[in-house]
This record gives C-alpha cells, sequence and structure tokens, in this order.
C-alpha cells in the first residue's frame, strides 16, 4: 500500500508517524520529568543542557496557557449555546499547556552528553547524534545567531556542508569533523558534512570536560 500524498506532495503516512511519535515522546518526557529522578547517566558521562536559551520563552507560553484556560472557559460559558464547546475548549486547553510542559521536560532530560569514547549531541527527544572522538578534529567555542528559527539547517560553506542544529537560533559550539560523515535526522539520513554547530549553556564547561577525554589531541580549541 502507497502512502497518500498531500498536495504539496508531502507523504501523508510518514508525516503522521512523525506526529504520533513526537506525541508519545512529549507525553514520555513529562512523565520522566515528573518523577524528578536522577538522569541515567553513564560511568564518566557529563551533562550539558541548551534550555537556558529557550527557556524565558517557554515560560511565557505556559504561563500564558495557564491563564487562558480559565478565561476561554468563562466566554465559552456565557457565549456558546452548545454544551459539549465548553469540554472540548477546555481539553484543548489543558492539552496544550501539558503538551508544552512536555517539551521543557523533554529538553531537560536529554542534555548534550561528553563520555570518555565521544560526545552525545541531542535536542529534545527528536535528535540523538553521537560522535566519537577518533571522529572529531576539533572543537571550538563560537556563538552565532541563525535567520531561520529551524532546529536543523544545513548550510553550504564554500567547499565544506555545515549541519546546524541550534536552539532558539542560536549555536555556540562548532565540531570540526575528520572527515564528511552522515548523522540520522528526524526526516531521515541527513547528507555527508563536514562540521556539525550546536548549542549549549555551557560551552566553555563541555570544552574543558571534552579535553580531560582519553583520546588526546583529537580535541582542541
Amino acid at each position: 500500500m502507497t502512502d497518500v500524498k498531500a498536495p504539496t506532495g508531502v507523504k501523508v503516512g510518514p508525516l503522521l508517524r512523525r506526529v504520533a511519535e513526537m506525541e508519545a515522546a512529549m507525553w514520555r518526557s513529562l512523565y520522566v520529568w515528573a518523577r524528578r529522578k536522577p538522569l541515567p547517566l553513564a560511568p564518566g558521562d557529563e551533562p550539558f543542557g541548551y534550555l537556558g536559551v529557550v527557556k524565558p520563552i517557554l515560560g511565557i507560553f505556559i504561563g500564558l496557557s495557564v491563564v487562558e484556560i480559565p478565561i476561554f472557559d468563562l466566554i465559552v460559558t456565557h457565549v456558546v449555546p452548545w454544551g459539549p464547546a465548553r469540554w472540548i475548549v477546555l481539553a484543548l486547553g489543558v492539552w496544550g499547556l501539558l503538551w508544552m510542559a512536555g517539551l521543557y521536560a523533554s529538553m531537560q532530560i536529554h542534555p548534550h552528553l561528553v563520555g570518555d569514547r565521544g560526545l552525545r549531541v541531542r535536542v529534545s527527544s527528536g535528535i540523538d547524534i553521537w560522535i566519537p572522538w577518533t571522529d572529531i578534529e576539533a572543537l571550538r567555542k563560537r556563538y552565532r545567531s541563525l535567520p531561520s528559527s529551524k532546529t536543523v539547517q544545513v548550510e553550504q560553506e564554500g567547499e565544506r556542508r555545515v549541519l546546524h542544529l541550534s536552539v532558539g537560533s542560536q549555536t555556540s559550539i562548532d565540531v570540526l569533523l575528520r572527515r564528511p560523515t552522515t548523522f540520522d535526522l528526524p526526516k531521515g539520513r541527513s547528507e555527508p558534512v563536514d562540521e556539525l554547530r550546536l548549542y549549549a549553556d555551557d560551552p566553555d564547561g563541555l570544552l574543558r570536560s571534552a579535553r580531560g577525554t582519553p583520546a588526546p589531541g583529537t580535541v582542541s580549541r
């Protein structure tokens, strides 16, 4: 059976599957975060968060959602004569609030990890890339602001192809690779890239931690 295509040519089946997977991941993240258990780290792993740059924005959206729920409930109750409308609007409002909380939780419980064998780059629950130190030529701190708010962006810089994994349209660490490398991304396998750029709240700490790996000379600033 072939996937039905939308008018734009996008396959509906894979799109719906990605949406369902994202929804399930948000609820799992919210559950794990609510239990307040320590992050499951392997021996030698050190976590580095990336939530700081978007925390104020998420906080505003969550706060607005909390305020909007009773306001819309009051409006619908007194304006819309159809009884079920109140419960539909209320359910959507609560779902939106929990979804935003789940996004926050997902970013909180999936930090970047610096380990003995390599660097694990993550963004929420949708991106999880592991790069061994032997594949990394250098790590460099450099703050960049990107024109697009997309998390995944690929850019051609001369002969080099760069993969941006941005948070809040920003990156703060450049990972220079020893050879063109492909990575698994939400929409499939990437084209070979020469450099990966990510955002971390504490790039200096991540670089210091990477310098302590048992593969001297593969990580530099």
